[in-house]
């Protein structure tokens, strides 16, 4: 399966809220879409979905040989933000119901849903009414429902939304099987460390447009004006007064003495090392990449609204 993504624009009274985005994702990739809210992340996937179709530009998918210029429904798996399961049924009816509308048989269902219930440890809950779950165990059932009809495009608008860091590792493992069992997947999310585990190509998106698109490396590449540097003093330093260097953008700190300082785009490591040795005597200095987290935020800031005055 192939999909293409071709220059699509879509507005929304006066408001435009995707600008000319193009992407493309190959068979058993995962691809996430990052952004704050208000980014056009979401309008993108209404439009993969058909909720709604592009004002202009293209959207292709390929898949066995045959071309469609939208997702076929027996070919997709889709998370909403919205999530609407029937809360007074019980997990293996709300499944089977929702896999036999996709075509499957009782059995193939039934055979699809054991394994899936096993990966979430669900099983034993099984005939458990929906209202009874914690928000986590309902979010389970949500990401088996997308997938028990094996879709060859699985698109989740925020699937580690009410999940604590346990539950999220095990998203991180079932997003990892959709990949192994073939499936392209494509996510939404806001947990840039899942996302960082996950992602084969990722698209980071501001006020409807595309900042940063590839690779996490790639990106890494294209951001490589934020430099970043961890340093290390002997002796406690005042926050505030590194912020004022010159040199440096921003400035965290890691733990006692320890500091992630980013530097500014025209400054030298030497033009940095000289304005910190004015404050103590440093003990370590490395420079690093950024992680996607960093690379999020300083995008981000790059790219923020223009206020009319």
């Amino acid at each position: 399966m192939q999909l293409i993504v071709t220059a699509i624009n879509k507005a929304y009274s006066s408001v435009q809220a995707v600008k000319n985005v193009s992407f493309h994702i190959n068979s058993g990739e995962i691809f996430a879409l990052l952004g704050p809210n208000g980014a056009g992340k979401s309008s993108i996937i209404r439009m993969l979905v058909g909720m709604t179709k592009p004002d202009s530009g293209s959207i292709m998918i390929s898949y066995q040989s045959q071309h469609y210029d939208h997702v076929p429904r027996r070919l997709l798996g889709y998370l909403p933000e919205d999530r609407g399961l029937y809360p007074d049924k019980s997990i293996e009816k709300n499944l089977l119901y929702l896999a036999q509308l996709h075509g499957l048989s009782k059995n193939k269902a039934l055979s699809e849903m054991e394994y899936w219930l096993d990966v979430f440890e669900l099983t034993a809950r099984r005939h458990d009414e929906l209202k009874q779950l914690s928000k986590g165990n309902q979010q389970k059932v949500q990401l088996i429902a997308a997938v028990l009809h094996q879709p060859a495009l699985v698109i989740l608008d925020e699937p580690f939304s009410g999940l604590d860091p346990i539950n999220q590792e095990k998203v991180v493992l079932f997003l990892q099987q959709l990949k192994a069992k073939g499936m392209t997947v494509i996510l939404s999310a806001h947990q840039m460390a899942m996302v960082e585990k996950l992602a084969d190509h990722m698209l980071l998106m501001a006020q409807g447009q595309v900042v940063l698109a590839g690779t996490l490396q790639q990106i890494q590449q294209q951001s490589q004006n934020q430099r970043q540097m961890k340093v290390g003093f002997s002796s406690e330093v005042n926050l505030a007064q590194l912020e004022q260097l010159d040199a440096i953008v921003s400035v965290q700190q890691l733990q006692a003495r320890h500091y992630l300082l980013t530097l500014a785009e025209q400054a030298s490591v030497s033009d940095a090392l000289k304005q910190l040795l004015q404050y103590g005597e440093l003990t370590l200095v490395e420079m690093q990449s950024a992680d996607l987290h960093q690379l999020y935020l300083a995008a981000m800031a790059r790219h923020k609204p223009e206020v009319a005055l």
